[in-house]
């Protein structure tokens, strides 16, 4: 079955791009770090997804992210919008949505029509985002993909106060050099974005299905980190990195006329 829509992603750390057919369903997709020339790389991933599933150039494309004014897609439009409609799809009711991507955290209400009733975002610090994890870990030495198994298997919490990436960075480095355990300081520092998290989601209702997506809804330890904060463990959505350009490829694709949101974000 051909594409029928494909949306286009440009985030702050990762590119990505899906094609959908006629059924909604995603047929190509791809997930690359973002290069300084979003608009060359986004076009060459346009260009890949077509190929990939015969799409011709009448294909609608629709682009989403923090740099989707600069791909030159058929429609711009804004993530929070796109992260709701994706989420929908996956959950067909309302609820809410921790989207934990690499410049900013999105809390988003999606009502019972895959429309945003309200939102919270966190996009003026680094330390409640996930590269508030992958600088400090990095820095650690840590791979990510040993991050979930080290957190998991331990008990220990070492704490990290600083809320500044920068600082936290120092005060890691500084516990380590006070005999402080590895793995209980990664511990204390998937606590310390949950915490943050946690806060920007404080309205949240103990009676509505709670769910999660973007890069760091990969992370299990985060996940887990997550659920003891709010008192609920949060539902990945399949393929959590791709939400936001699913959401892009169904609004064009289908034309969904989804309200945009009534309020403005809320600072962390």
């Amino acid at each position: 079955m051909k594409a029928v829509a494909i949306g286009i992603d440009a985030g702050s750390t990762t590119c990505k791009g899906v094609a959908i057919n006629s059924n909604a369903e995603i047929i190509a997709s791809l997930v690359q770090p973002v290069e300084p020339l979003i608009e060359v790389q986004a076009q060459r991933c346009i260009a890949e997804l077509r190929q990939r599933c015969g799409a011709g150039n009448n294909v609608p494309v629709a682009a989403t992210g923090y740099g989707r004014k600069r791909v030159g897609a058929d429609r711009a439009i804004t993530e929070i919008t796109c992260h709701a409609r994706g989420a929908f799809h996956h959950t067909g009711k309302a609820g809410v949505l921790i989207d934990v991507g690499g410049q900013d955290t999105k809390v988003i209400h999606v009502g019972s029509r895959g429309e945003v009733v309200d939102f919270a975002m966190n996009d003026k610090c680094a330390a409640g985002t996930g590269r508030f994890l992958e600088v400090i870990v990095q820095r650690l030495g840590v791979s990510l993909e040993d991050v979930a198994k080290r957190v998991e298997g331990t008990d220990r919490i070492v704490k990290v106060s600083s809320t500044c990436t920068v600082f936290a960075e120092s005060e890691v480095v500084s516990l380590l050099a006070q005999g402080e355990p590895l793995d209980g300081i990664l511990r204390g520092l998937h606590t310390a974005l949950a915490n943050r998290i946690g806060a920007l989601a404080g309205r949240l209702k103990p009676d509505v299905d709670l769910i999660m997506s973007g890069g760091v809804a990969l992370n299990s330890a985060m996940v887990k980190a997550l659920g003891t904060t709010l008192g609920r463990t949060p539902r990945v959505v399949p393929q959590p990195q791709l939400v936001g350009a699913l959401g892009a490829a169904l609004l064009v694709s289908f034309v969904s006329e989804v309200p945009s949101p009534s309020s403005t974000p809320v600072p962390m």
